[in-house]
């Protein structure tokens, strides 16, 4: 194969990859905000479309990064609830 086709094999592909990520990632977020309010897992699915984003874009990884961040605190916090409620409020918080 020659140089130029190559190259422009090469170019071609990245700009329909990047057009198919956007396009997918995108329905299945907008999808994911849809079951909000229509039954279904509407968070899961926004996480989803948002994994499929950060595959091309570096807002989309930030963003995923910022939601496990937010759910590690929740789990946690929520953890530390039921410790205390099974000792009757007595257990030191952990570090």
């Amino acid at each position: 194969m020659d140089r130029r086709v190559k190259k422009t094999w090469n170019v071609t592909y990245r700009a329909a990859r990047r057009v198919a990520i956007t396009v997918i990632g995108t329905t299945v977020v907008l999808l994911g905000v849809a079951m909000l309010v229509l039954p279904g897992p509407g968070l899961l699915t926004i996480v989803g479309g948002l994994a499929i984003l950060g595959m091309e874009f570096a807002f989309a990884r930030r963003w995923l990064g910022r939601i496990k961040k937010e759910t590690r605190n929740a789990v946690e916090k929520v953890k530390e609830r039921v410790r205390q409620k099974r000792t009757g409020g007595t257990t030191p918080p952990r570090p």
